[in-house]
């Protein structure tokens, strides 16, 4: 299809006609836009068609100084043209192809929402991220967690030369490391369905860090997934635990939001017991972490332990059940020349009790689950810890592939 090009006011067209669903021919417009500084590139998409979008502008975003939750903040958030061109009297040429082929995924970047305290992104659920089942696996899940909340250190204007990191944490050789991950899932996303997941942060206790997520399916709405989590700072060349320094809280403190992803009363807060050879069920040695299992901060990634912990679940669970929880306390690092074990036992069978007391409800995060185990994931060699995780499971429901 023939291009098309239109000379507007960027804030007025983005603000009125990318941001705001609308129907073009009958399409149903996509209520994102990804900006690509560096090249000045943005994506429109909608769910049947694509539109790459090219806009120049002569304003450099990254020399913008404003202030965030009333304080000052060096940087320029992810999708905040609004805000940085209302004032500028800059004519934005955008060039729209209706005949690209680029897909949802990889032109939907996130944005600031609420007053900045939440940051919100969509993705695709692609092919390669869904298990046999057809739907998403926890795997998934958690890369997409990842994800949000790296590209919302970015996004805020603070990112210095670490993954994840902070530009007074770069100073100082600091990364963050998180300590305890709770999530709870509703139900799997399918292969092309498309998700919208809620990001923010707030204090936990004087030297940690709490992230929260949520996912909802995009088109309906719906809470999926809900996710919390606990970090610390760690010094990356000695990696030994540190405070958080003055300069560092001063410049997350503006981000704070006290809001709880999880209501306290259904967070797992319990202790996981540790397995020994005389207390499992089951072990599947030898694993081997590989080169492409590492991440930026020079140990494995964290997301990369859940299919570990899997290798020792029974295979008929896999088949039959669906994980509906998962908490995971982090004991240590792992660096690829570590051999692992992975260690699963049943923690209780609650069929019986589920059916009886929860036959009318259907809602997976609030009635009881069928299975529960308790794993360990350890050095193969002196048995050290590396992290210990309970998972809660439920009987498998008919997925259809669309």
């Amino acid at each position: 299809m023939a291009s098309m090009a239109a000379r507007i006011n960027p804030t007025q067209y983005l603000s009125r006609h990318i941001f705001n669903a609308e129907k073009s021919d009958g399409v149903d417009m996509v209520t994102q836009m990804g900006f690509y500084p560096s090249m000045d590139r943005a994506m429109v998409a909608s769910k049947h068609r694509r539109f790459p979008v090219m806009a120049s502008s002569s304003v450099n975003p990254r020399s913008h100084v404003e202030t965030i939750n009333g304080k000052k903040i060096n940087g320029i958030h992810v999708e905040e043209a609004d805000s940085l061109l209302g004032n500028k009297s800059i004519g934005t040429e955008l060039v729209i192809d209706r005949g690209s082929d680029a897909s949802l995924h990889s032109c939907l970047h996130g944005k600031f929402v609420e007053d900045r305290f939440v940051y919100r992104q969509t993705f695709v659920i692609r092919s390669y991220e869904i298990g046999p089942d057809k739907t998403a696996t926890m795997e998934t899940l958690m890369n997409l967690l990842q994800e949000t909340a790296l590209n919302h250190v970015t996004g805020s204007g603070l990112a210095g030369n670490g993954f994840g990191a902070t530009r007074e944490m770069s100073l100082r050789k600091l990364i963050w490391v998180v300590t305890r991950v709770h999530i709870q899932v509703e139900r799997y996303s399918c292969w092309g369905d498309v998700v919208e997941i809620d990001t923010w942060v707030d204090a936990a206790g004087k030297n940690g860090m709490r992230r929260d997520w949520i996912i909802r399916d995009y088109h309906t709405q719906e809470i999926i997934t809900r996710a919390t989590s606990t970090w610390v700072i760690m010094n990356r060349e000695t990696r030994r635990l540190s405070k958080i320094p003055d300069q560092v809280r001063q410049e997350v403190e503006p981000f704070y939001l006290n809001r709880a992803a999880i209501a306290t009363e259904k967070i797992d807060k319990e202790k996981i017991d540790k397995l020994t050879d005389g207390t499992t069920g089951r072990i599947r040695s030898g694993l081997a972490p590989r080169w492409s299992d590492m991440d930026a901060n020079q140990h494995v990634n964290n997301v990369k332990y859940i299919g570990w912990i899997l290798e020792s679940v029974p295979l008929k669970v896999l088949e039959e059940y669906d994980m509906t929880s998962m908490t995971l306390e982090f004991r240590r690092e792992c660096r690829q020349s570590n051999l692992l074990e992975s260690l699963t036992s049943t923690t209780a069978s609650l069929a019986h009790e589920h059916h009886c007391n929860n036959s009318n409800d259907n809602n997976s995060i609030n009635r009881r689950p069928d299975l529960q185990y308790t794993h360990l994931l350890r050095m193969q060699a002196d048995k050290a810890e590396i992290v210990r995780a309970r998972t809660e499971w439920r009987g498998k429901q008919k997925h259809i592939l669309h």
